[in-house]
């Protein structure tokens, strides 16, 4: 996403105003549809390793839609108040990665895995 693919993440690293909807959305849709063709095509004559990797693309589409919209970024208030550390933990380190606003210089954060001097209160 920091790659060849900024110009869709880009306005993801802006400040954020009233709409909705960010061009960086658009990943749902780049990840859905090789997981839908990947469904399809992989249960003719019975299910084969064509539906497993369609499922495994759509399982880490669910993850970032749980970890990165709404429980890092609350897009949708269902975590709101947490008091539990590796959340809050999660929380900051995906802050120290938006501080830059351009592609370079960003520190990685970890999907899953949050460095420990993110723990600290």
């Amino acid at each position: 996403m920091h790659g060849f693919m900024w110009y869709f993440h880009e306005d993801h690293h802006q400040p954020k105003y009233a709409n909705v909807f960010e061009r960086n959305d658009v990943f749902f849709v780049i990840f859905a549809i090789p997981s839908i063709a990947l469904f399809y095509y992989g249960v003719e004559g019975g299910l084969n390793y064509k539906f497993f990797i369609g499922l495994g693309i759509m399982f880490y589409g669910l993850c970032y839609f749980m970890i990165h919209d709404v429980l890092i970024h609350q897009r949708f208030k269902w975590f709101k108040n947490t008091n539990n550390k590796y959340l809050i933990g999660l929380r900051k380190a995906h802050k120290v990665h938006h501080k830059h606003l351009g592609k370079e210089h960003g520190e990685c954060f970890g999907m899953l895995f949050v460095p420990f001097k993110y723990y600290k209160i």
